[in-house]
């Protein structure tokens, strides 16, 4: 994968889909106008592109083991949840969660987001994995979406006893459902014409096609934004955990399936091949949720809701999670030296994205005047101490490339005085709760906290620095100091994780000792690991 194009291409995605919020949310774009720039691109953008995909598609180069390992994984996913719905959701709603939810953990959003995301990561390396999204998307459409479907005319059949609808009737509306998609039609229009046409698009067309095809991408996300605004608000606490539910079946239970499926299936003669078709499933599988299942949601009025909800989430949770992925997907082919230092360019990238949401956090405590307040205080703190580690980890990564030894001791002074300090709040904040509950805080003073958060950081910084060997070959701050660093890093950590703790289990119930005789073990195990 060309991993160093990922984050780029992921900014991209979600800036152009963060405007589009924006533009909604200030209503900069009214309604009307977001559902026209919809109907463009549904009806004359997307329908170009997949028509001009599919004529020039070379299907004598398509895996086809892999696109029925996909296949595989989505349908057992779709069966699951569709089956344990029917088995745990109110009679009176079943039908229309059994029919919405399994389409929402197995549709997504392959064209406005996948096919940026595919094409930054494989255009120079296999191109011919962007074909792949225009043949598994209506494949599954056509197989797994009208079962949903049939569920959900079996509850609107429920619900309205007079309207007399037989079976065949509400099989074929589900068939309509799926035929008017333009995604299903369009492909089938298009394979129609790769045989006519000898896969090669008449010159007089080629040029009309790419004009709208090209302006499918930045619209598509745009208008993906637009659908934002607004749906969280309609999330009812009662809803969260079959969201949650739903999101973790979709972008963890599903990405592993895919992978697993093309593990055991996929015929490639090249090991290397085999293993970049399995990864290239996972990340398939992370792609957030669709539009359109909130568009059936709201077709059949049937669990808004949950769907639109999810959508956005999903959408925006997918983001770290196809990051994280495809940099861990691609370590074990790197070479020591070069993963050393594309993970010192993940902390960069992780440093800048969290700089932004830390400088945010802090100016709504400090605009709302809550620091003045406990424990909002002690979050202040602990938030600017994760702000000076964020700025410490852009600095690093310019100041390692220096043979300025200074300059790198000083930076790494505030880095790790700062993410000490960050361990040690975790601790201190939770047992400011139990005092507080206690009634008990004003006997201690906040200063001795504080010294406590930040002076025995630094205290630690300093006797790492007096006894250490620095390894100045080595440009990953976590081994700066070798061995002696690795055994610092573990004691504020051994020292917060039971205070805070027992303070959260003192604070949520009264039976303390039980709860601690349950805890204690996992927190001993957490401590050894973190040794080791």
């Amino acid at each position: 994968m060309s991993i160093n194009r990922l984050f780029p291409a992921l900014l991209e995605c979600f800036g152009i889909i963060m405007c589009g919020y924006i533009a909604g949310r200030t209503n900069v774009i009214t309604p009307t106008q977001a559902k026209g720039l919809g109907n463009y691109v549904s009806r004359f953008a997307l329908p170009a592109l997949l028509f001009k995909n599919m004529v020039v598609l070379n299907f004598s180069d398509v895996n086809w083991s892999f696109l029925y390992s996909i296949l595989i994984a989505k349908a057992s996913v779709f069966i699951i949840v569709c089956v344990l719905t029917l088995l745990v959701a109110h009679p009176q709603t079943r039908f229309s969660k059994a029919g919405l939810y399994p389409i929402f953990a197995t549709q997504s959003n392959d064209f406005a987001l996948g096919y940026p995301i595919v094409e930054a990561l494989y255009q120079t390396t296999y191109p011919k994995y962007l074909q792949y999204i225009y043949l598994v998307a209506p494949v599954s459409l056509m197989m797994l979406n009208p079962l949903g479907f049939v569920f959900c005319e079996i509850q609107n059949w429920r619900e309205n006893p007079g309207n007399s609808q037989g079976r065949m009737k509400i099989l074929g509306l589900a068939l309509l459902r799926v035929f008017q998609n333009p995604i299903v039609f369009m492909v089938f229009i298009g394979i129609a014409f790769n045989f006519a046409l000898g896969q090669k698009i008449p010159v007089y067309l080629e040029n009309f096609l790419d004009g709208l095809a090209s302006s499918f991408s930045g619209s598509a996300l745009f208008y993906l934004g637009l659908t934002m605004v607004g749906q969280t608000s309609k999330l009812k606490k009662s809803s969260f955990v079959a969201l949650l539910l739903l999101i973790t079946a979709k972008l963890l239970v599903l990405p592993l399936i895919c992978r697993e499926m093309v593990e055991l299936l996929d015929k490639s003669n090249s090991v290397v091949n085999h293993t970049s078709l399995s990864n290239y499933a996972f990340l398939y599988g992370v792609f957030p949720v669709a539009p359109g299942v909130a568009i059936f949601a709201h077709q059949f009025n049937l669990e808004v809701e949950i769907i639109t909800s999810g959508m956005v989430i999903s959408t925006f949770v997918s983001a770290p999670i196809m990051y994280v992925s495809a940099w861990l997907l691609t370590i074990p082919s790197m070479d020591p030296k070069r993963l050393m230092s594309s993970l010192q360019n993940v902390s960069f990238d992780i440093g800048v994205v969290s700089l932004f949401a830390l400088v945010w956090s802090l100016a709504v405590l400090l605009l709302s005047k809550k620091y003045k307040r406990l424990p909002h205080l002690l979050t202040a703190n602990l938030l600017l101490a994760q702000l000076i580690v964020c700025i410490g980890m852009v600095l690093w990564n310019f100041i390692i490339h220096e043979r300025n030894v200074v300059g790198q001791i000083l930076v790494f002074v505030i880095l790790y005085s700062a993410l000490y300090s960050t361990y040690l709040w975790t601790g201190l904040i939770s047992l400011s709760l139990f005092l507080l509950k206690k009634r008990e805080f004003g006997n201690i003073p906040v200063v001795i906290i504080a010294l406590a958060g930040w002076g025995i950081p630094v205290l630690m910084v300093c006797v790492l620095l007096s006894v250490g060997e620095r390894d100045l070959d080595n440009i990953d701050s976590a081994f700066f100091y070798g061995k002696s660093q690795g055994r610092g890093d573990s004691a504020p950590t051994m020292a917060s994780n039971p205070v805070a703790g027992i303070s959260l289990i003192c604070v949520n119930g009264p039976s303390f000792v039980g709860a601690l005789s349950s805890y204690l073990e996992p927190c001993w195990l957490i401590m050894g690991s973190q040794i080791v």
